[in-house]
C-alpha cells in the first residue's frame, strides 16, 4: 500500500483534511522504520500496520487511536522510536504505542503465556481502552492473513483468537469484530464443519431472502396506519460460527435457526420500538419463548434491542432486531461508539471505561486477586477466567430489580457468592420467581432470585459440583479451609484428576464429559490448553462416590475413540 491509497483509504472513511495529514505523516514514518521488511505473504510490512489504522478509523476513534495503529510495530523494530514518536506525534500517541508493546510483550509459554497475555490485556482495558482496541484490530487483520503461517501456528493463534479476542470484543460490545474473528477461527480450526456450514447458509439464505423481501411492504403498510414514521428495515445473514454453535444445541436441525436470515428495523425512539413489535406480533404468531427484551435489560456491555422470532409459515421462522439509531450504533461498535474525533489541538487525555456497564473490568481485577491469593495455576485460573467472564451471558435480576451478569448454565450458589461471600456462605435456601428451588436449578434469563440465609448454616463439599463460575468454587474452598483446619477435603473422598492424552478431533471434549453424565458424576473442573497440540492432556477433576467409581470411570473413557492414554491420581 502506498501513501497515495492509504490517505484515499482515509478519505472514503470519511476522515477530515486535517486528521488525514496527520496520519499521512505517521504513515511516512512507519513506512520509513520498516522499511524493507516483508510479511510472509511476500508483502511490505507497512501494509499491516495501515491496514490495522484503516479498521480503527473505520470504527471513528480518534487520530491518535488511528495513528497508533500505524506506529503499533514500530517500537518492536527501533527501541529508539517511541521517542521519536513522542517529538513527531504527541504523548498520546506515544502512550498508546506503548501501551499497545507492553500487552505484545509476552515471555512465557503455555498457560502461563495465555495467563500473562490476559492479564496485560485486562491492565489495558482499566487503563486506557484505545490500546485494546488497536489489538483487537491487530489480531483482526493477522487473522485475515493467517493462511501464510505454518499449520501449527494457524491452530494456536485461532485458538487463542476464539478463546480470549472475539469473546473479549462481545464483552466491549463489538458484535462485527466478534463475529468476523468467530468466523476467521473456525476456517482454520473447524475447516469441514465451516465449509459444511457455509454453503448450507447461502444455499438455505437466497430463499428466505426472496420470502422476507415479500413480507417487508406488509410491515411498512401496518407501520404507516398506526403513524410510525422515519423507519430503516434491513437484514443480513448470519455468521458461521454462530450458525453451527446453535446447530449443536438443536442436533443440526435448521428449522430453529430462526435468524438465517434476521429483519433489523430502526426506530426514531423507544415508544416505537414496542409498538413495531406489537404490529410484528399482530401480523405473525411469535414462536415461544424468543421473545428478549433487551432495552429494559440490557446486556452487561451496553447492548439493547428487542429480539422475538415469529413464524411466518410452517417450520419458517424469522428473528426480528428493533432498535433505535443510537442503539444500533452502540450494537455495532460497541465502547467505540463513545469515542468520536475530537477537534484539532483538543486531545481527550485518556479513554477510561464508562459507567456501569463497564464495571466488569474493576471485577476482574478483584477476582484475579482472590486466585493469586488462593496459589491457582495459570491453567485453573484460565479456566476459570473463560467460564466466569468469557462464557455465554445470562441477565437475572434480585427481588430489588438489580441486574446480575453471570455465565449461562450458572446456579444459585453462584448467585449467592457473586452477590457477596456472606450471602454464599450463609445460604440455606432459594426463591426463584417467587417459589422455593434446589441450589441445583439452572438459572434462566429473566429469573428474580432471592437467597434465603441462616447465620447457623454453612457451605458443603456437595456445593463444589453445583457451582459452575470459578469464582463461587474458589469462594467455597475456602470457607471449607477454615471450617476444617485448614484441610477442605478431610471429611470426604479426595478428589481424583485425570489427564487424558488423545486425537485432537470436534467432540472430544463431548465425548469425555458424556461419560461423567452417564454416571452420574460431577465434574468439578475440566481443562484443555492444547492449541492444536495432541501431546497435551485434557485434565479433568471430579470426585468419586468410591474407588470402584473411580476406577469405572477411568476405564470407560479408555474406549472413547482417539484416546491414546490415561492416567490419574488422587489429588
Amino acid at each position: 500500500m502506498t501513501l497515495e491509497d492509504y490517505l484515499k483509504e482515509l478519505m472514503a472513511l470519511g476522515i477530515k483534511e486535517e486528521d488525514r495529514t496527520f496520519l499521512g505523516k505517521a504513515f511516512e514514518f512507519a513506512d520509513k522504520i520498516h522499511g524493507s521488511e516483508k510479511r510472509l505473504s511476500g508483502e511490505p510490512f507497512i501494509c499491516h500496520p495501515a491496514a490495522v489504522s484503516l479498521k480503527l478509523a473505520g470504527l471513528k476513534l480518534d487520530r491518535a487511536t488511528v495513528a497508533a495503529g500505524l506506529l503499533h510495530d514500530t517500537v518492536e523494530v527501533s527501541p529508539e522510536a517511541l521517542k521519536t514518536i513522542k517529538s513527531k506525534f504527541g504523548e498520546e500517541v506515544s502512550f498508546l504505542v506503548n501501551g499497545v508493546t507492553k500487552v505484545d510483550r509476552v515471555h512465557s509459554t503455555g498457560a502461563d503465556r495465555a495467563l500473562e497475555s490476559v492479564r496485560k490485556m485486562f491492565l489495558a482495558v482499566a487503563e486506557d481502552i484505545r490500546v485494546v482496541l488497536v489489538k483487537l484490530a491487530d489480531r483482526l487483520h493477522n487473522m485475515e492473513t493467517l493462511s501464510w503461517l505454518p499449520q501449527d501456528k494457524q491452530e494456536r493463534i485461532a485458538r487463542e483468537t476464539l478463546s480470549l479476542y472475539a469473546p473479549l470484543s462481545e464483552r466491549l460490545g463489538m458484535w462485527n469484530i466478534k463475529a468476523e474473528l468467530e468466523d476467521l477461527s473456525m476456517r482454520f480450526l473447524y475447516p469441514e464443519e465451516y465449509k459444511k456450514i457455509s454453503d448450507e447458509v447461502k444455499k438455505r439464505a437466497p430463499e428466505r431472502e426472496r420470502r422476507i423481501k415479500k413480507i417487508l411492504p406488509i410491515i411498512m403498510a401496518e407501520f404507516y396506519k398506526e403513524g410510525i414514521k422515519n423507519v430503516q428495515i434491513s437484514h443480513r445473514a448470519k455468521h458461521a460460527y454462530s450458525t453451527w454453535q446453535k446447530l449443536e444445541r438443536y442436533s443440526g436441525d435448521w428449522s430453529h435457526i430462526s435468524d438465517l436470515i434476521a429483519v433489523r428495523i430502526i426506530l426514531p425512539n423507544i415508544q416505537d420500538c414496542y409498538s413495531a413489535l406489537g404490529i410484528i406480533h399482530k401480523l405473525w404468531k411469535p414462536v415461544p419463548g424468543r421473545f428478549k427484551d433487551y432495552i429494559a435489560l440490557p446486556k452487561p456491555n451496553g447492548y439493547q434491542s428487542l429480539h422475538t422470532s415469529v413464524f411466518l409459515e410452517e417450520r419458517l421462522r424469522v428473528e426480528f432486531q428493533i432498535r433505535t439509531a443510537e442503539m444500533h450504533k452502540e450494537a455495532e461498535t460497541g465502547i467505540a461508539a463513545h469515542w468520536a474525533y475530537t477537534e484539532a489541538g483538543k486531545p481527550k487525555k485518556g479513554f477510561k471505561i464508562i459507567g456501569k456497564k463497564f464495571n466488569w473490568v474493576n471485577q476482574i481485577q478483584k477476582w484475579q486477586k482472590e486466585f493469586t491469593k488462593e496459589n491457582a495455576t495459570s491453567e485453573e485460573i484460565l479456566e476459570a477466567l473463560k467460564i466466569d467472564f468469557f462464557k455465554d451471558r445470562i441477565f437475572v435480576l434480585t427481588p430489588k430489580g438489580d441486574v446480575v451478569d453471570l455465565p449461562k448454565s450458572s446456579t444459585p450458589i453462584d448467585f449467592a457468592f457473586h452477590i457477596h461471600s456472606e450471602v454464599g456462605g450463609h445460604a440455606s435456601g432459594a426463591k426463584i420467581n417467587g417459589r422455593m428451588a434446589p441450589f441445583t436449578r439452572e438459572l434462566q434469563s429473566g429469573d428474580v432470585v432471592e437467597i434465603i440465609t441462616q447465620k447457623s448454616k454453612k457451605p458443603s463439599i456437595e456445593w463444589l459440583s453445583i457451582a459452575r463460575t470459578g469464582l463461587a468454587k474458589n469462594r467455597i474452598k475456602r470457607a471449607l479451609r477454615l471450617l476444617n483446619n485448614g484441610n477442605f477435603l478431610a471429611f470426604s473422598e479426595k478428589p481424583v484428576e485425570v489427564h487424558v492424552y488423545g486425537k485432537n478431533r470436534v467432540g472430544f471434549i463431548k465425548d469425555i464429559t458424556e461419560i461423567f453424565a452417564i454416571n452420574k458424576v460431577n465434574i468439578l473442573n475440566l481443562i484443555s490448553n492444547r492449541s492444536g497440540n495432541e501431546e497435551a492432556p485434557i485434565r479433568v477433576t471430579f470426585i468419586p462416590k468410591n474407588h470402584e467409581e473411580a476406577q469405572k470411570i477411568v476405564k470407560e473413557i479408555k474406549k472413547i475413540e482417539g484416546v491414546k492414554k490415561i492416567e490419574s491420581k488422587t489429588k
